[in-house]
């Protein structure tokens, strides 16, 4: 399939994948396309979807979008008949892209597919290194059913593209697509169509299309149709429009610093189908744009300098006095352990204030002795646990529990009948009257 922008329309040849009745009419659209590009070959291309044939030619140009769709419906053919039941039509396919003799793609070459049941994609947009030099993409499809393989290989040729790069780019970030719905012909056709009636530009291409996950975007929740988000870079060769002008402006700018959406005159003619955030469009002017060279040592011929022979350690080891070894380790910090503890000595026994420390601790020792040996012998008022008790029972009165030389420090305060029989009984003064024996 092709998709070209010429002067003066917007041409744009789509088909649908998952209608089999337009399988007739995909193959007539791109039998003309071939024939145009024979016929034509120096005019450019905007974008290239082709569907996927052994050993297919293509040739995109440097600096415009390029997108091959793997189809599924193409490679149900080259699986033999699987024996057992099952619905061959909806066998899952992946396929897995590599470049030849390598593990991986190119750099500047993409892949996705986001179900085992839908079109494989690659995409990206080759640069001018790569012009003049052959990329063979090796395709190999697995079919999850029946564990068969197909394989086969896809000759990318890039040419050059007249005017490369185009002077202005811009690049819009789109809220409501994922990459792969992006990169259908009809939807991509219709974005550029658009942009195109803003920019009004003489010529105009896709440059490149990024997923919001590649710039670090975060996965969204599987919730009201939430899309990752896809960023689209298209150049024209007239300067930007004032409506793309627009966000530039102080207002617009202050309004996107707040979080809120800045106001701009163009926003209509996307909002029907595209949700185009304007805080995140990047418009750049690569005639004004100074370039950075950045100087790279020369890399070496990766050999490593001669050194001679190897000699290894002789078999007999001398032997190793470690009576030095000892000094430093034992008889060092004893020495320094030893001078320490006389200087201590010193300090405490033979100078003043050493023995103004040993004479006051002695005191306190004595004074806490004597303390100590006048506290047993004090008299203090005997609590109330330790007067006489009546025992309602009998009628007499209980003594306490405690003789007279008992130490009261450690004196119980509740009478237990172990300590009964030890009791001595201590004169009481009584009070005078009838109601007292």
């Amino acid at each position: 399939m092709l998709l070209s922008i010429d002067p003066v329309v917007c041409t744009v040849h789509a088909y649908d994948t998952k209608h089999s009745a337009l399988h007739g009419r995909n193959v007539r659209v791109e039998q003309s396309v071939a024939l145009k590009q024979r016929a034509t070959v120096s005019r450019d291309v905007v974008t290239i979807l082709s569907r996927s044939h052994a050993d297919r030619n293509v040739y995109p140009s440097a600096g415009v979008l390029f997108v091959h769709v793997l189809e599924r419906e193409y490679f149900k053919g080259e699986f033999p008949p699987y024996p057992k039941s099952g619905d061959p039509s909806n066998d899952p396919i992946t396929f897995n892209t590599n470049l030849k003799g390598y593990p991986d793609r190119p750099g500047w070459l993409r892949y996705i597919q986001r179900t085992p049941h839908s079109d494989g994609v690659l995409y990206g947009s080759p640069t001018a290194e790569h012009i003049g030099k052959p990329t063979v993409i090796e395709i190999t499809a697995y079919n999850r059913r029946t564990f068969e393989t197909a394989r086969h290989n896809l000759v990318i040729n890039i040419k050059a593209a007249e005017e490369f790069p185009l002077p202005y780019q811009a690049e819009f970030y789109i809220k409501n697509m994922n990459v792969e719905e992006m990169l259908a012909s009809e939807v991509l056709g219709d974005f550029l169509g658009a942009v195109k009636n803003v920019w009004q530009p003489e010529r105009l291409n896709a440059i490149n299309i990024t997923s919001a996950l590649d710039r670090g975007g975060r996965v969204p929740l599987p919730i009201n149709n939430l899309k990752e988000g896809v960023y689209v870079m298209v150049g024209a060769d007239v300067p930007f429009s004032s409506c793309l002008r627009e966000v530039e402006s102080p207002h617009n700018q202050l309004r996107c610093s707040q979080e809120m959406e800045p106001v701009i005159s163009c926003d209509k003619k996307f909002r029907a189908q595209f949700h185009i955030d304007w805080c995140k469009i990047s418009l750049v002017d690569i005639n004004k744009v100074v370039p950075v060279y950045v100087t790279r040592p020369e890399p070496g011929t990766g050999i490593l300098p001669e050194f001679g022979e190897y000699k290894p350690p002789s078999e007999s080891l001398k032997s190793r006095d470690y009576f030095s070894d000892f000094l430093v380790t034992l008889a060092v910090p004893s020495a320094v352990a030893l001078v320490l503890f006389f200087i201590l000595g010193y300090t405490m026994c033979c100078r003043r204030e050493g023995v103004i420390q040993l004479v006051h601790h002695s005191s306190i020792q004595k004074s806490t002795k004597e303390l100590r040996s006048m506290s047993k012998n004090r008299e203090i008022s005997w609590p109330l646990s330790t007067l006489p008790v009546f025992n309602p029972v009998s009628g007499e009165v209980v003594p306490p529990i405690h003789p007279d030389n008992y130490e009261t420090t450690s004196m119980p305060l509740m009478q237990t009948q172990a300590n009964l029989q030890n009791q001595i009984t201590i004169p009481q003064q009584r009070p005078s009257g009838k109601w007292y024996s």
